[in-house]
């Protein structure tokens, strides 16, 4: 019997029972009828081929809300997601006399209902297309490094321009395999997007970053939005008149549940992954990268819980970050152990041999060989530029500095024409641009942010002399034999300043030019502007090895997708945040000796 569900943690699923079968893959939908008989053979009743059309029933009840996967459950734009991600807009409207973060919030009508936090947003799918040939079809193949990373910028701004000439929508121009091909998506964005309900955290939130990422799991990971638009049915901003969102297909809770070795489908938008990376990749994330940022961030947490202290509203402030940071910390904590436990590199290494060892057997796969040894050489360089970089990286991290830098690059990216200016700084980005700056009010305490400064800076001082940024120093006041003290003496000013204080003052550096930025005696603006050189050059070189990468990478890929296919497997790419299917069974496991999951989470195991 085919059923409809709502599993926690991926809002669209699709389930029938049958026997236990789970197979590792995020497959996109238009993949589906490539491994149908096993779909049917391990209990799917649906035609693979209807879960291809995005905009048909179940698939167009699934919907991102630009970081999260949700779902419609109801005509009236009720939409279900995870907690966490409707945590930020919780917090937003949180404050120390009504803290909805302890307390929880349930809208008794619509009317009670609360914005979400600024830049929240609802994606609704209409249309996938396949745009490789607009984007790479008539690139001339001896382009490499910046030169062909501008080429493709160009034509996927001018696939998203053309996309977006019809108001209320929101396009992608993708790439998918490494680039070997692209896909145009076409959204619906949906700007008036309102909280319903939001658990407290003693539901949303139980057993902690202790229970995170770990069975089982007894948190009420759920809550509610509503999706609004204007009263024409066109998308809006926030208006007291808009009226309830009414999607064309939603999904409805199925009371029947699900029974040990029942076959799941899941839908949604994972952000991203690497499981083709190379082993230098892997090497540097792993050796370096993930325990260097894991001791970072312990620290880092630790900071912030110091400096803005249990219920106050510095804490409420920084809850999203905390819960951010702690998230991730558990993540690459649980990665490093479960890569030392499979042996993850020594196991890489064997699979770059077996593909090697393909490759070498037949004459015409020669340039395959090719183009994978100039993309190691390229691993091995951007590995290298990322621990250069990490440390200056950091320094840099204080909000209002960044807030500084986006808003000078905006006043220099406004001298260009719209197609030439950079991603994040065209006309298209300038709602968003305004919403990030007036979330700041409730994300930023200047305490806190001092606290962290000075935590990154001593993280900077005790770096390798190699890795200094003379720039950054310069602006700064900073040697290396600076101490605690001198240091803080040397950024106290910085928080003494208001031109970036408040939401109107951000907002009006938005229309100044970059002469007034340049002129500008504001500690956070000078330094923008003293760094600007330096960030520019960091992003050519970024650019560059990205351009290098796009020459490279799309016949690796090929390479896999043609060794995987010759043993009888579907290759599928890499997460992007586009909508992807992964299928498996209701099973319970044993991690370890001693130790039995079971398939259900159950009451009894509270206590």
């Amino acid at each position: 019997m085919k059923k409809l569900t709502l599993l926690t943690g991926s809002a669209l699923a699709i389930c029938a029972a049958n026997s236990a079968f789970a197979v590792e893959g995020m497959f996109t939908p238009d993949q589906l009828p490539e491994i149908a008989e096993n779909l049917k053979e391990k209990g799917l009743n649906l035609d693979p081929e209807d879960l291809t059309d995005l905009t048909a029933f179940p698939m167009g009840a699934g919907i991102s809300l630009g970081g999260c996967t949700a779902s419609f459950v109801s005509p009236e734009g009720l939409v279900v997601t995870n907690h966490h991600c409707a945590r930020g807009s919780i917090q937003f409207n949180s404050t120390e006399e009504n803290n909805y973060l302890e307390d929880g919030f349930l809208a008794a009508t619509k009317a009670d209902e609360l914005p979400a936090a600024p830049g929240s947003r609802v994606y609704v799918t209409v249309d996938v297309s396949d745009v490789t040939d607009a984007v790479v079809g008539d690139l001339d193949e001896s382009l490499s490094g910046r030169a062909r990373f501008d080429a493709i910028d160009a034509k996927q701004k001018s696939l998203i321009a053309a996309c977006e000439s019809e108001d209320g929508y929101r396009c992608q121009a993708v790439p998918f395999f490494g680039g070997l091909q692209y896909k145009l998506i076409k959204r619906l964005e949906i700007k008036d997007v309102r909280l319903v309900y939001g658990p407290s955290d003693h539901i949303g939130k139980f057993g902690g970053d202790v229970d995170n990422w770990l069975w089982p799991r007894h948190t009420g990971d759920f809550a509610f939005y509503r999706a609004y638009v204007a009263p024409d049915g066109t998308p809006a901003d926030y208006a007291e008149e808009n009226v309830p969102f009414e999607p064309d297909h939603f999904l409805k809770v199925s009371a029947a549940g699900l029974d040990d070795g029942d076959f799941v489908m899941a839908a949604g938008y994972p952000g991203s992954t690497s499981r083709y990376a190379r082993l230098a990749e892997v090497e540097n994330t792993f050796d370096w990268f993930y325990p260097t940022y894991v001791d970072v961030i312990g620290e880092w947490v630790a900071t912030i819980e110091a400096a803005a202290p249990e219920g106050s509203d510095a804490r409420i402030k920084y809850e999203s970050r905390l819960a951010g940071l702690n998230n991730v910390l558990k993540n690459f904590g649980g990665q490093i152990e479960g890569a030392r436990r499979v042996g993850l590199v020594d196991r890489r290494a064997e699979r770059e041999a077996e593909l090697n060892a393909w490759i070498a057997a037949d004459d015409s796969r020669a340039s395959f060989a090719d183009a994978i040894a100039a993309l190691d050489d390229l691993a091995q360089e951007s590995a290298m530029e990322s621990q250069r970089n990490f440390w200056y990286n950091n320094a840099t991290r204080p909000q209002m500095l960044g807030t500084a830098q986006r808003l000078y690059r905006w006043s220099l990216e406004r001298q260009k024409a719209d197609a030439d200016r950079e991603r994040g700084y065209q006309d298209r980005d300038q709602t968003f641009f305004k919403q990030s700056l007036e979330r700041i009010d409730r994300r930023y305490d200047a305490d806190v942010d001092k606290a962290e400064w000075l935590l990154f800076l001593g993280y900077y001082q005790d770096a390798d002399s190699a890795l200094r940024v003379d720039a950054f120093d310069q602006a700064l006041g900073l040697t290396a034999d600076m101490d605690a003290s001198a240091i803080e003496a040397a950024i106290s000013p910085y928080y003494e300043g208001d031109a970036l204080a408040t939401a109107e003052a951000r907002l009006a550096w938005m229309d100044k030019s970059p002469a007034e930025f340049e002129a500008s005696e504001d500690p956070f603006m000078k330094l923008a502007v003293a760094l600007y050189d330096t960030e520019l050059a960091q992003e050519a070189a970024s650019k560059d090895r990205s351009g290098r990468s796009a020459a490279l990478r799309p016949a690796y890929m090929q390479a896999i997708i043609d060794w995987q296919r010759s043993n009888n497997y579907v290759a599928y790419p890499d997460a992007n945040s586009t909508l992807r299917v992964t299928f498996g069974s209701v099973l319970g496991g044993s991690p370890k000796d001693g130790l039995i999951y079971e398939p259900f989470t159950r009451l009894e195991g509270l206590t």
